[in-house]
């Protein structure tokens, strides 16, 4: 599973660009900033933690066993 901190997301879409299953996509969702925020589609990723290691804020964790 993939968890988005909504609360630390400043909408790089570093996420977006990185991933190389197609995992993130923008969506019309904004956080408490009025930041658009990344969706996942969790069952798209590998785990292989590109996004985790790239992303400048620490806002993405994956879940190990889902």
């Amino acid at each position: 599973m993939v968890y988005i901190n909504e609360e630390l997301c400043k909408g790089c879409y570093i996420c977006i660009d990185i991933c190389p299953k197609g995992v993130y996509s923008k969506s019309d969702k904004v956080n408490k900033k009025g930041v658009p925020m990344p969706e996942a589609d969790s069952d798209k990723c590998i785990k292989c933690k590109l996004c985790t290691l790239m992303c400048p804020d620490q806002v993405i964790s994956i879940g190990d066993g889902d």
